[in-house]
């Protein structure tokens, strides 16, 4: 069981309180903030001592600058949605188009600009947000629930849980950025990245899936076996290119599944990452398009200087009907969990 310590972070532009958690298990931290639900660091057991792993922003106002998602929880819907809409029981719902012609990880300001409110329960941090019918164009009351808990031996669990009032979309995931080496390191050199995976959903030039699923065999998307993020970068392929390096869902499944299974592993600097998820999918993004964005002690976080395995369903789903299905029905619950696991070798 974790311990668990809160201090004030600070102040939005206007003006609503946000809150620093800290979870400490053994030789684990992380702290999460109340804005946008922000895994701020990951502080695990390394040969100097300790290493904080995540890519973060020293203060309040850097995390209301930027727009990188850095941390953050993602939602109603995680990724892409082509065109900027959707139909659903016979209605057609128009959304923000913030990434080209998609709604980009629940629009303009979707759950990563919240302030969620925060309690402990049993040694675990439990975040909440009611998100009010239209907001951001979707229909229903969607009260969402992520608990975060911290285990000695390396474990970092977050659960999310959903309840909407009216039919509705609702796919969560969490962004934060890695780096084994240390949040600061700025570079991928040295880690390797294994995805159980057969196939990921192929992308057109504007990122939007086109509901073709590519097999990754014989292309730098086979990472059944381990391979160095920079080696796989390095390759030529039509996705790559028009991605700007990885920024792709990886099928693990055409369903969800009960419970967590392995999903990826990434090794470098003598640790060893685990991702268990119940989710179908994992967004694979390397970065790509990080410029410099100011962080932690001073550092700049620059292009392909960190990873992020965004547990999902597949994106923009609710135009393929052939993907796993992302609607939420009125009096149903939402429940999705990963698990990060950090140990070092």
């Amino acid at each position: 069981m974790a311990e668990l310590i809160w201090q004030p972070f600070g102040l939005t532009a206007d003006r609503r309180e946000v809150e620093l958690w800290t979870l400490r298990a053994g030789r684990y931290a992380a702290q999460v903030l109340t804005y946008g639900g922000i895994l701020r660091s990951f502080t695990v057991p390394a040969g100097e001592g300790e290493r904080d792993i995540v890519l973060g922003c020293e203060t309040l106002a850097e995390y209301e600058a930027q727009d990188k998602y850095l941390g953050a929880l993602v939602g109603r819907v995680a990724n892409r949605i082509g065109g900027a809409s959707f139909d659903l029981n016979g209605t057609t719902y128009p959304l923000a188009a913030n990434n080209g012609p998609n709604c980009l990880h629940g629009g303009i300001r979707g759950f990563n600009q919240a302030v969620w409110q925060a309690r402990e329960e049993n040694g675990a941090l439990v975040l909440s947000y009611v998100s009010p019918d239209g907001e951001e164009g979707f229909p229903g009351r969607l009260q969402v629930r992520v608990t975060y808990t911290l285990t000695a031996d390396g474990v970092l669990t977050l659960d999310y849980q959903a309840e909407s009032d009216a039919d509705t979309l609702c796919n969560l995931t969490n962004h934060s950025y890695f780096n084994l080496l240390g949040h600061a390191c700025g570079s991928l050199k040295g880690q390797q990245i294994q995805i159980w995976a057969d196939a990921i959903t192929e992308t057109d030039e504007n990122s939007t899936p086109t509901g073709i699923l590519l097999l990754v065999e014989n292309t730098p998307f086979d990472l059944r076996q381990p391979m160095e993020f920079i080696q796989g970068l390095a390759m030529e392929h039509p996705q790559l290119t028009l991605g700007n390096g990885y920024d792709h869902n990886f099928i693990l499944s055409c369903q969800p599944r009960s419970p967590m299974h392995l999903a990826a592993r990434v090794t470098g600097g003598g640790l060893c990452l685990e991702c268990y998820t119940t989710q179908p999918g994992l967004q694979l993004y390397t970065a790509n398009y990080l410029d410099g964005t100011p962080g932690k002690e001073g550092a700049s976080y620059g292009p392909r200087s960190a990873f992020c395995l965004e547990t999902q369903a597949w994106p923009d789903a609710v135009h393929h009907p052939q993907f796993p299905n992302v609607v939420l029905r009125a009096g149903e619950s939402y429940h999705q969990r990963t698990a990060y696991r950090v140990t070092s070798f």
